[in-house]
């Protein structure tokens, strides 16, 4: 690579944050009792997944009965998370937020 190359490579400016996305998938959690509230259809327990999509800035959590084909939004989400580390963390607080169970909503950003 020449050194004009180089010198225009290092001027470009940042890739937008907010092009990026992650998701992540936590099967087959048992529920305490009161599982999760959806905006949907109510509170939901039993054997449940929890999807975590991070795009534009926020995580949107979604929850089904595990092998089922409906998804339902967590109530409140989409949670406010600046980068992946954050959404991450917001997908296992929700984790954790289903197995305490108690009508358990989308979590605060840490």
């Amino acid at each position: 690579m020449s050194e004009q190359q180089q010198g225009e490579q290092q001027t470009r400016p940042p890739e937008d944050p907010r092009a990026s996305w992650a998701t992540w998938t936590t099967q087959s959690i048992i529920s305490g009792p009161g599982g999760v509230t959806t905006d949907e259809v109510g509170p939901i327990s039993g054997d449940l997944t929890v999807h975590t999509t991070w795009v534009d800035g926020e995580a949107r959590l979604t929850v089904q009965y595990t092998g089922a084909l409906d998804w339902y939004t967590v109530n409140g989400s989409p949670v406010r998370a600046v980068d992946e580390i954050t959404a991450r963390a917001i997908h296992q607080a929700m984790v954790n937020g289903v197995k305490a169970g108690r009508g358990a909503g989308a979590p605060s950003a840490p």
